[in-house]
């Protein structure tokens, strides 16, 4: 990891004290007490949006809402964000080696052994990201290559200005793409075998 890394000795309770190009770790997120939201790819910081546009939310809470009550009575559990998500290299890296934390949009966990108090230590196995205007470039390109290398099976792309639904497969350790779904559409998952969701219902909006 870069020799950049800057450990924080106190608790920051502004965002305007970080330094935007240090290398930072979950032990130091875990030090912010500031009310913006941010996340943490490879040590580098990111702002998340602010409160999520009434599209975003719709979109968001029906699709929760679908793959919650699919889930019932089986093993795997479904997240909302804020939602921690750690990705460090290897498993049994401490906070202080562990230099990537998002906050995915819903994320599916079946290994729950990756669960604990603080969220999720390890890949999901289904993503879902909503675009927003500021964020659609990180969720795109950095979130995407994230998901891929740390082998996140699934990956929704959710683009609510166009009603349309893309989903990434991971396949040999890449992802392909298996399609962009729109409003018409029934999607479904490889990884939650027997899920059907009514896109009409998800962008009803």
């Amino acid at each position: 990891m870069s020799t950049k890394y800057k450990a924080e000795e106190k608790e920051i309770n502004d965002l305007s004290l970080l330094e935007p190009e240090a290398t930072y770790s979950y032990a130091d997120y875990l030090k912010w007490t500031f009310e913006e939201r941010v996340e943490l790819i490879k040590g580098k910081l990111f702002k998340m949006s602010p409160a999520p546009r009434r599209a975003h939310q719709g979109i968001g809470i029906t699709l929760s809402s679908e793959i919650f009550n699919f889930l019932k009575g089986k093993i795997c559990k479904v997240y909302s964000a804020p939602f921690d998500v750690r990705f460090p290299d290897n498993l049994n890296d401490p906070d202080e080696q562990t230099f990537t934390v998002v906050q995915p949009d819903i994320c599916v966990i079946c290994d729950l052994s990756k669960l604990d108090d603080a969220g999720c230590k390890g890949a999901p196995d289904l993503i879902v990201e909503i675009l927003s205007p500021s964020t659609s470039s990180k969720d795109l390109n950095e979130k995407y290559q994230l998901y891929e290398e740390h082998g996140v099976q699934e990956y929704w792309v959710v683009y609510p200005g166009e009603n349309v639904l893309e989903i990434y497969d991971l396949t040999d350790g890449k992802y392909l793409s298996r399609g962009k779904f729109v409003k018409e559409d029934v999607v479904t998952s490889d990884v939650l075998k027997g899920l059907k969701i009514k896109l009409e219902e998800v962008f009803q909006e």
